[in-house]
């Protein structure tokens, strides 16, 4: 299994990769402002990392039902599907933009947010969460 994690946003695309090793990795985000563009390096990567699956986080609230930007997420999922046949796994994406903003100092934040950088490291959060779900990590048997 050869896995690309997506980060879904109307203006960036945050990436991470994964394999049966089950340990997600962040790649760079898609972020030219071209959807058009966006949407062919998507296609080059899938192709040139021979994905095999791919992991779309979802936007549930808090309360588990499906966040305002569910039925926009529906609709790439689709459109992924149907562009690369690929099976797309939606994966539960609450909390990942926190938790990713978190783990970058608060001085270098703000400059950032347009790189990508905090949408690829919630995408590698949303693809481990599912790698996880796959793998699940071994505990040693103790005697």
């Amino acid at each position: 299994m050869r896995c690309l994690g997506i980060d879904y946003g109307t203006k960036r695309l945050g990436l991470a990769h994964g394999d049966d090793l089950g340990v997600a990795t962040p790649l760079p985000a898609l972020t030219d402002a071209n959807e058009a563009a966006r949407w062919a390096k998507l296609g080059e990567l899938i192709k040139q990392r021979h994905i095999t699956d791919l992991v779309l986080g979802y936007p549930y609230n808090m309360d588990g039902s499906a966040g305002f930007k569910a039925k926009e997420v529906d609709a790439f999922a689709a459109k992924l599907k149907a562009a690369f046949g690929l099976p797309v796994h939606l994966v539960d994406e609450t909390l990942t933009s926190s938790e990713a903003e978190s783990s970058i100092a608060k001085k270098d934040r703000r400059g950032v947010r347009d790189s990508g950088l905090v949408d690829s490291r919630a995408a590698c959060l949303i693809l481990q969460d599912f790698l996880d779900q796959k793998h699940p990590p071994q505990i040693p048997h103790q005697d």
